[in-house]
Protein backbone atom coordinates (compact mmCIF):
# COMPACT_ATOMS: atom_id res chain seq x y z
CA UNK A 1 0.00 0.00 0.00
CA UNK A 2 1.29 3.37 -0.90
CA UNK A 3 1.41 5.99 1.88
CA UNK A 4 -0.89 8.82 1.60
CA UNK A 5 1.07 12.03 0.03
CA UNK A 6 2.55 14.95 2.83
CA UNK A 7 2.45 18.32 1.20
CA UNK A 8 5.15 20.49 2.29
CA UNK A 9 6.20 24.18 1.28
CA UNK A 10 9.26 24.12 -1.56
CA UNK A 11 12.43 25.52 -0.52
CA UNK A 12 16.01 26.25 -1.83
CA UNK A 13 16.90 22.29 -2.04
CA UNK A 14 13.94 21.42 -4.48
CA UNK A 15 15.07 24.21 -7.24
CA UNK A 16 16.83 21.81 -9.64
CA UNK A 17 13.58 18.87 -9.19
CA UNK A 18 11.29 22.08 -9.67
CA UNK A 19 13.61 22.86 -12.96
CA UNK A 20 13.32 20.02 -14.47
CA UNK A 21 9.64 19.19 -13.68
CA UNK A 22 8.47 22.68 -15.23
CA UNK A 23 10.47 22.32 -18.14
CA UNK A 24 8.85 18.48 -18.84
CA UNK A 25 5.31 19.89 -17.94
CA UNK A 26 5.93 22.12 -20.87
CA UNK A 27 7.20 19.41 -23.45
CA UNK A 28 4.58 17.49 -22.23
CA UNK A 29 1.65 19.73 -22.44
CA UNK A 30 1.97 22.31 -24.75
CA UNK A 31 5.46 20.69 -26.84
CA UNK A 32 7.62 23.97 -25.75
CA UNK A 33 11.38 23.26 -25.32
CA UNK A 34 11.70 26.04 -22.19
CA UNK A 35 15.30 27.10 -21.33
CA UNK A 36 16.45 25.48 -18.02
CA UNK A 37 18.61 27.96 -16.72
CA UNK A 38 15.89 30.75 -17.24
CA UNK A 39 13.50 28.90 -15.37
CA UNK A 40 15.69 28.18 -12.62
CA UNK A 41 16.19 31.78 -12.17
CA UNK A 42 12.70 31.93 -12.46
CA UNK A 43 11.92 29.91 -9.68
CA UNK A 44 14.07 30.87 -7.64
CA UNK A 45 12.67 34.15 -7.93
CA UNK A 46 9.71 33.38 -6.27
CA UNK A 47 11.25 31.30 -3.11
CA UNK A 48 13.57 34.46 -2.23
CA UNK A 49 10.53 36.85 -2.77
CA UNK A 50 7.61 35.58 -1.45
CA UNK A 51 5.29 38.42 -2.63
CA UNK A 52 5.53 36.95 -6.18
CA UNK A 53 4.22 33.22 -5.26
CA UNK A 54 4.32 30.34 -3.56
CA UNK A 55 5.79 26.34 -4.26
CA UNK A 56 4.79 23.34 -2.63
CA UNK A 57 5.83 19.69 -3.19
CA UNK A 58 3.73 17.08 -2.32
CA UNK A 59 6.12 13.48 -1.29
CA UNK A 60 5.05 9.69 -1.08
CA UNK A 61 7.39 7.46 1.37
CA UNK A 62 10.06 10.55 1.43
CA UNK A 63 10.02 10.52 -1.88
CA UNK A 64 9.09 13.76 -4.18
CA UNK A 65 6.13 13.23 -6.29
CA UNK A 66 4.82 16.02 -7.78
CA UNK A 67 4.04 20.31 -7.55
CA UNK A 68 1.88 23.33 -8.36
CA UNK A 69 3.02 26.63 -7.59
CA UNK A 70 0.77 29.76 -6.42
CA UNK A 71 0.96 33.25 -7.79
CA UNK A 72 -1.53 36.13 -6.68
CA UNK A 73 -4.03 38.72 -8.14
CA UNK A 74 -5.80 41.21 -6.69
CA UNK A 75 -9.12 41.70 -7.11
CA UNK A 76 -11.10 44.80 -6.81
CA UNK A 77 -14.39 43.40 -7.09
CA UNK A 78 -14.33 41.03 -4.13
CA UNK A 79 -11.22 43.09 -2.39
CA UNK A 80 -9.65 40.25 -1.86
CA UNK A 81 -6.76 37.37 -3.90
CA UNK A 82 -7.46 35.12 -6.13
CA UNK A 83 -4.78 32.39 -5.50
CA UNK A 84 -4.04 30.86 -9.19
CA UNK A 85 -2.50 27.85 -9.23
CA UNK A 86 0.52 27.08 -12.16
CA UNK A 87 3.32 24.80 -12.50
CA UNK A 88 1.26 21.51 -11.91
CA UNK A 89 3.60 18.65 -12.49
CA UNK A 90 3.15 15.10 -10.88
CA UNK A 91 5.84 12.74 -11.78
CA UNK A 92 4.98 9.85 -14.03
CA UNK A 93 5.64 7.61 -11.38
CA UNK A 94 3.21 9.01 -9.42
CA UNK A 95 0.15 10.02 -11.73
CA UNK A 96 -3.39 9.22 -10.92
CA UNK A 97 -2.35 8.54 -7.18
CA UNK A 98 -3.68 11.22 -5.21
CA UNK A 99 -0.79 13.39 -5.54
CA UNK A 100 -2.53 16.37 -6.68
CA UNK A 101 -5.76 15.89 -4.90
CA UNK A 102 -3.49 16.23 -1.89
CA UNK A 103 -1.94 19.57 -3.35
CA UNK A 104 -5.39 20.86 -4.01
CA UNK A 105 -6.63 19.77 -0.65
CA UNK A 106 -3.89 21.59 0.99
CA UNK A 107 -3.92 25.03 -1.14
CA UNK A 108 -7.67 25.17 -0.41
CA UNK A 109 -7.39 24.60 2.98
CA UNK A 110 -5.26 27.39 3.28
CA UNK A 111 -7.24 29.86 1.40
CA UNK A 112 -10.47 28.91 3.02
CA UNK A 113 -8.58 29.56 6.41
CA UNK A 114 -7.43 33.24 5.07
CA UNK A 115 -9.93 35.60 4.60
CA UNK A 116 -7.72 37.94 2.27
CA UNK A 117 -8.42 34.91 -0.39
CA UNK A 118 -11.39 35.07 -2.61
CA UNK A 119 -11.05 31.92 -5.08
CA UNK A 120 -8.79 30.01 -6.51
CA UNK A 121 -7.84 30.01 -10.14
CA UNK A 122 -6.21 28.18 -12.64
CA UNK A 123 -5.94 27.90 -16.41
CA UNK A 124 -5.75 24.90 -18.56
CA UNK A 125 -5.02 23.65 -22.13
CA UNK A 126 -8.61 23.12 -24.43
CA UNK A 127 -7.02 20.26 -25.26
CA UNK A 128 -5.84 18.84 -22.11
CA UNK A 129 -9.36 16.77 -21.11
CA UNK A 130 -7.80 14.31 -18.40
CA UNK A 131 -6.58 17.87 -16.24
CA UNK A 132 -9.79 18.88 -17.03
CA UNK A 133 -11.46 16.15 -15.73
CA UNK A 134 -9.05 16.24 -12.21
CA UNK A 135 -9.72 19.38 -11.61
CA UNK A 136 -13.68 18.91 -12.06
CA UNK A 137 -13.40 15.94 -9.73
CA UNK A 138 -12.54 18.12 -7.22
CA UNK A 139 -15.33 20.64 -7.30
CA UNK A 140 -13.70 23.15 -9.68
CA UNK A 141 -15.76 24.83 -12.56
CA UNK A 142 -15.18 26.36 -16.27
CA UNK A 143 -14.97 29.93 -15.06
CA UNK A 144 -16.26 31.05 -18.73
CA UNK A 145 -13.31 33.16 -19.57
CA UNK A 146 -10.80 32.70 -22.45
CA UNK A 147 -7.52 33.73 -22.00
CA UNK A 148 -5.54 36.40 -23.83
CA UNK A 149 -1.77 37.29 -24.06
CA UNK A 150 0.45 40.45 -25.25
CA UNK A 151 3.83 38.81 -24.87
CA UNK A 152 6.66 41.39 -24.45
CA UNK A 153 10.07 41.11 -26.12
CA UNK A 154 12.42 40.18 -23.05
Amino acid sequence: MNPAPRVRPAGAGDVARLRDWACAMALETEHKVLDPDTVERGIRAVLEQPRRGAYFVAERGGEAAGTLMLTYEWSDWRNGDWWWIQSVYVAPGHRRQGVYAALYAHVLASAQADSAVCGLRLYVERDNANAQRTYESLGMVDAGYRMYEAATPR
